[in-house]
């Protein structure tokens, strides 16, 4: 690649969040994440034209995971391409972009056992509705590995980085190492204030891998995630703070995992505490965040490390009776 390939955030508002999806600007024109149904026509079309560039001449939608803030967009934003674009997604990720519905399967199966809220399938059912702004096949499954032609000598190697979710997945510009992770990186969390992810030993191994192997230039995330006093990283990242963001990820995950590994081997107990049944591993960590605030990373999290733990008690026990 001769000349350095240029990224433009574009930025969309969606209640107390910012939704942030990234231009590349390539010879085959590329968007990162799509936000949500409304984020392509009041966000991207505007923020394209400032720069000179039309939303028409997208060429591909390349999506880093499957929640609704950054597939909701993919159906609106393929139509304004003219239906030109091609839209990729991992396979593990792609159910969410074919089927609202597998959405809100995936809360039941998860932080919906701890959220008490009798009218949660309903409010997320709405929510899938109102955000998402159409179901799709994808154009192009990916499983990491691949290499993506943005048009002339312009290539995007994917990587897969599951954790945050099973087909979370890095698009690394290569030649620049300009990565892009949706949110894969969490550190402390965003606006709720704690990591979510739904496997753990994923989510550790992935963050290793991005340090060590990838090593970004530049890293592009998906939402303004939180250092340890609460200030926010922007969503472009250089070097430095990169590793920063990477090592402080990697520490907040040891310490969680401590106090739920501990909350776990002595039993999960319900209480009245709003933490129930992870009451001590908000107070071993001081944590204080509402977790019932959607998406309720704090359940999510401590789901993921109690399936983990099932399964070694599960298997240690079939190991014992062998």
């Amino acid at each position: 690649m001769t000349a350095p390939v240029a990224v433009h955030p574009l930025v969309s508002p969606w209640g107390r969040f910012g939704l942030y999806s990234f231009f590349i600007d390539a010879p085959e024109p590329a968007i990162v994440d799509t936000g949500i149904a409304s984020s392509p026509a009041e966000g991207m079309v505007p923020a394209l034209e400032a720069i000179g560039r039309r939303i028409e001449d997208v060429r591909w939608i390349l999506l880093t995971h499957g929640h609704i803030d950054h597939i909701g967009g993919a159906h609106a934003l393929w139509e304004l391409t003219g239906r030109r674009a091609k839209v990729v997604i991992h396979e593990a990720d792609a159910p969410m972009l074919r089927s609202r519905r597998a959405h809100v399967d995936e809360y039941l199966a998860g932080r919906a056992q701890y959220l008490q809220d009798p009218d949660g399938e309903a409010k997320l059912t709405a929510a899938t509705n109102a955000v998402i702004s159409g179901e799709m096949e994808p154009s192009l499954l990916v499983r990491g590995g691949e290499t993506i032609s943005l048009g002339g000598d312009v290539t995007v190697s994917v990587h897969s980085i599951p954790g945050h979710t099973p087909g979370s997945v890095a698009y690394v510009i290569d030649g620049q190492n300009d990565v892009f992770v949706g949110d894969a990186v969490q550190v402390h969390g965003a606006a709720n204030g704690f990591p979510g992810f739904v496997d753990p030993d994923g989510y550790r191994t992935s963050l290793q891998y991005l340090s060590e192997q990838i090593r970004p230039q530049h890293l592009y995330l998906g939402h303004p995630y939180r250092r340890a006093d609460g200030t926010p990283y922007g969503v472009e990242l250089d070097a430095d703070q990169a590793r920063e963001a990477l090592q402080g990820s990697l520490e907040i995950e040891a310490k969680v995992k401590d106090a739920a590994c501990g909350c776990l081997a002595a039993g999960l107990q319900d209480s009245d505490s709003p933490y129930s049944p992870f009451a001590t591993v908000a107070e071993d960590l001081g944590y204080a965040g509402d977790p019932t605030l959607e998406p309720s990373p704090f359940f999510t999290t401590l789901h993921g490390y109690r399936t983990t733990f099932d399964d070694l008690t599960k298997n240690e026990e079939i190991s014992t009776r062998g």
